[in-house]
């Protein structure tokens, strides 16, 4: 339910197609984004010689395919394996995936508001994709910040909130990790279980669900803390605090402690 495509692709784009039939001179794929059907001949295959084409496609296989010509009076498209690089591939894939994952959600949305899809689309869509560089990037977005960026890219305000709420419910956003160390130092009698318990201190930071700290010795008196968080500002937060939390601890234990934020 991305933005609509356009009825035919171009020259050079990358799709991703289903191969449905194969003969001697090549194989008819589908190409799943648009309906329609394209050759690849065999001599687009591979770089080498092809013995036998099975052994590089088969039926019911998807794969992501080169256009190299567009007829539309004919409807003909001739589709390319061999001029497809690995980086290419996998980056089709991972877009593909990315627009099936927001089709869902949008889904999602239109079903929550009792909106039809296409009206759900259309308010969208292309704003998300100029303000975001794609759909799932601006739902991801929301997911981390909630509607506000979505409202300053276009998105009416009750469309945005509703947006949101369905994206931090279905997105599981990657962590991020930042990091920094630690100097503690304690000459008392008890200094080892002084360093310890700044050590801790640091650990039991009051947190929000989800937020790691791993706090390992680099070098006495050196201690590195990292933090994991769905976002950075959350992440340079909380190492902050718990930094903080360190240093307070050995200091009133007549130690000193110093932090640095490392990059």
């Amino acid at each position: 339910m991305a933005t609509r495509k356009a009825e035919w692709p171009e020259s050079g784009d990358l799709v991703l197609a289903s191969i449905q039939r194969i003969t001697d001179y090549g194989a008819y794929a589908t190409l799943d984004e648009y309906g329609k059907e394209g050759l690849l001949h065999v001599s687009e295959v591979s770089s080498g010689w092809v013995r036998n084409i099975r052994d590089f496609v088969r039926e019911g296989q998807k794969v992501v395919l080169k256009v190299l010509r567009v007829n539309t009076e004919k409807g003909h498209i001739d589709l390319s394996l061999r001029r497809v690089s690995r980086r290419e591939r996998r980056e089709k894939v991972l877009s593909w995936k990315m627009e099936r994952k927001a089709d869902s959600l949008l889904r999602s949305v239109s079903e929550k508001l009792k909106m039809p899809p296409e009206e759900v689309r259309t308010k969208t869509g292309a704003l998300l994709e100029e303000k975001f560089g794609g759909i799932y990037e601006g739902l991801e977005k929301a997911a981390r910040e909630g509607p506000e960026p979505l409202i300053e890219a276009g998105v009416p305000k009750d469309l945005a909130t509703t947006i949101a709420e369905v994206a931090k419910e279905k997105i599981k956003l990657p962590l991020v990790k930042v990091k920094g160390t630690m100097e503690l130092q304690c000459m008392k009698p008890n200094g080892a279980v002084s360093i310890r318990d700044a050590l801790l201190s640091a650990q039991k930071i009051e947190k929000p669900e989800g937020v790691k700290i791993h706090l390992y010795v680099v070098a006495a008196p050196k201690y590195a803390v990292e933090v994991s968080a769905e976002d950075y500002k959350e992440a340079e937060k909380i190492l902050q605090t718990a930094a903080e939390a360190a240093i307070k601890t050995v200091t009133k234990a007549g130690g000193t402690g110093v932090f640095q934020r490392t990059k």
